[in-house]
């Protein structure tokens, strides 16, 4: 193992924090209203007793940013968490289904899948990354035999106290970061550099959010108001649920 150097990480987050940033303005530009109000439930707005187009807008580009913003930032810290356990003990972008991550420490071979929180998934998803990992094991088993492999489930921020799941191990927050890099502290110390830029990131993409406010808006209240501006909630949830209605072919019949 090789000591980390936080200059490193700090170049690194200089040189890539802008991916995240720019895939954040992308995502809201490439937004069209009516497939977004498809993917949301018009009976809740109504239960809600919204009133106003503008309501709807903010609530739909809300909900849509915070998730977003959420799978964006896991996919970059993942990258980060590549990056610095390569310094500290040559890990790699793992190219097996699955897993994100392998190194060798302590005469093991892990094998790592990165999530972003310590809730990111259903039953059914663990049990995905259970077969992953069995699958992973098996083949690198073949290819290496005696190879000595554990599974681990690594979690950027968060906690869970009981990190032996059995057949993996689950780290979150401190316990991962040190995991992979052999820096205590260094879940603590990775908050400043992230801060590079982001006043000036953030008023960029507000910016944008605002245009794209005043956009849906006035969409919203063309396609789904009347001449005096209440809401036409059976055209809303005529977008959102009614059958589709077949398309037509016009094409002519061929001649006998």
């Amino acid at each position: 193992m090789r000591p980390l150097d936080l200059a490193d990480v700090a170049k690194y987050v200089e040189e890539n924090i802008g991916i995240f940033h720019q895939k954040r303005l992308d995502s809201l530009s490439l937004l069209r209203l009516k497939d977004v109000l498809k993917r949301k439930n018009p009976y809740m707005f109504k239960a809600k007793n919204v009133q106003t187009a503008e309501q709807i807008v903010r609530g739909i580009l809300d909900a849509h940013v915070s998730s977003n913003e959420e799978t964006l930032f896991g996919d970059w810290l993942e990258g980060l968490a590549i990056f610095i356990n390569g310094k500290t003990y040559g890990g790699w972008k793992s190219a097996v289904a699955g897993v994100d991550l392998e190194f060798d420490k302590s005469g093991r071979r892990h094998l790592v899948a990165i999530k972003s929180g310590p809730n990111w998934g259903n039953s059914s998803q663990i049990a995905q990354m259970r077969s992953n990992f069995k699958t992973a094991q098996r083949t690198l088993r073949t290819s290496q035999s005696g190879l000595n492999i554990v599974a681990v489930n690594g979690c950027c921020y968060g906690r869970d106290n009981k990190p032996d799941k059995g057949d993996y191990s689950k780290l979150c927050g401190q316990r991962f970061w040190e995991f992979i890099s052999g820096d205590e502290n260094l879940y603590v110390e990775l908050i400043e550099p992230l801060g590079y830029q982001a006043q000036e990131r953030n008023a960029e993409f507000q910016a944008s959010y605002a245009q794209m406010v005043n956009k849906f808006t006035r969409e919203f209240t063309i396609e789904f108001c009347d001449e005096e501006g209440a809401i036409r909630w059976d055209r809303l949830v005529q977008l959102n649920s009614s059958i589709e209605q077949p398309k037509v072919s016009r094409r002519k019949p061929a001649h006998l």
